[in-house]
């Protein structure tokens, strides 16, 4: 072998030793980077702080080893009879008060409130046109509503000054036109934020849309934007909860589908195409449900055959509105189904729950609709509904 050779063999392996060592710095940089953007960690606030909340996924509800006690059932209310179905007597189901029906001048201030947090949820494109924007122009977008990722909403200014108005592909008649539009692409929901790339494919939606109509819009930085994302989706993640009740079976018996479905429809719940009874309130917004503990879902069509060994009510924290007073209410209710399904309330490791512990998951429910609050984002309401989907 001659000196030159060896020489490009030398220069061969200093050059590849270069590359790996660059690109091990690069890829240790950029952890250093993802660990200091991500380092804090939230509690679960069902579990207390020696549980720590799964990288990457929504909370899943447990309950603390302090309410792991012999559940003391409440006072018998025989509604079922065996070996026949009986009517049932509709359970009664404590009512909100009256006095919180009250409409007060602080009710304004938090819808103001709430229309300035759905502007922090959507990255907005402000829109402006040298003539009317004709509304059949609106169409093609229109149609393109969950292409990017996160679904995508439109509204429209008729003239100047003039309030802003939904626009919709089902409502747009392609009639009239619009002095100014605002192109709205939500930033986060229960999937996590939204990327830079669906924001940039957006931005080229509407760079086309307003190259179109002979438009000009105005388009917030993406980077931040996306950053505002992330942050947002870290706070949806730690009030994302759902508080479920499970009944189980004393003996290990089973629970027939037909006894479940006649106490459920007595009780006010209504069978849903989902697999779940659903209990609403006046405006059909659902309060909570009732699911099979098992993983069958209740559908009309196996509900005579169906037997089971438990049902668990769920109430969805960010969903419902007024969530201790709805908690009480589903509390109520499963103890009717415990007496007379002959069951025990039970936690998701079968462990019988205690009156202080169902207490302190209404305490902490109440925490985080608290926080929730405090964000302009109150639970139930339609920003908070958009959210959490």
């Amino acid at each position: 072998m001659s000196d030159l050779q060896i020489s490009l063999i030398a220069i061969g392996i200093v050059v590849v030793m270069g590359v790996i060592l660059f690109n091990w710095m690069q890829q240790r940089r950029y952890r250093r980077g993802a660990e200091e953007a991500f380092e804090r960690k939230h509690e679960d606030v069902l579990l207390g702080a020696d549980e720590i909340v799964a990288e990457g996924g929504r909370v899943e509800p447990q309950l603390g080893r302090e309410m792991l006690q012999e559940f003391q059932a409440g006072p018998s209310i025989g509604l079922l009879t065996e070996p026949g179905i009986e009517p049932i007597e509709p359970a009664e189901i404590p009512q909100p008060d009256a006095a919180a029906k009250v409409v007060t001048p602080v009710l304004a201030e938090q819808k103001a409130a709430e229309v300035d947090s759905a502007s922090a949820m959507d990255y907005i494109v402000n829109i402006r046109g040298e003539a009317l924007i004709a509304a059949s122009d609106l169409t093609e977008v229109l149609r393109r509503k969950f292409d990017f990722g996160k679904p995508v909403y439109w509204r429209g200014q008729r003239d100047t000054g003039a309030s802003w108005e939904e626009i919709t592909i089902e409502g747009n008649d392609g009639k009239g036109g619009y002095a100014g539009l605002h192109g709205c692409l939500q930033l986060v929901d229960r999937s996590g934020p939204v990327s830079e790339v669906s924001l940039s494919e957006f931005c080229d939606m509407v760079k086309n849309f307003t190259a179109h109509v002979h438009a000009t819009a105005d388009f917030p930085d993406i980077r931040q934007a996306h950053a505002q994302a992330v942050v947002l989706d870290q706070f949806c993640v730690e009030v994302d909860v759902m508080v479920g009740i499970n009944i189980i079976s004393k003996d290990g018996g089973a629970f027939t589908g037909t006894k479940i479905r006649a106490l459920a429809e007595a009780s006010g719940l209504k069978l849903e195409m989902g697999g779940e009874f659903s209990y609403r309130d006046e405006n059909g917004a659902v309060l909570f449900s009732l699911n099979n503990f098992e993983s069958t879902p209740f559908l009309p069509d196996n509900m005579r055959t169906l037997t089971t060994h438990g049902v668990t009510f769920l109430l969805d924290v960010p969903r419902v509105k007024n969530g201790e007073r709805v908690f009480d209410q589903m509390m109520h209710l499963a103890g009717i189904f415990s007496t007379t399904l002959g069951g025990m309330l039970v936690d998701d490791n079968r462990v019988s729950l205690t009156d202080s512990g169902i207490a302190k998951i209404k305490q902490h429910l109440g925490s985080m609709q608290a926080m929730m609050k405090a964000r302009n984002i109150p639970a139930g309401s339609e920003i908070a509904l958009r959210l959490f989907v």
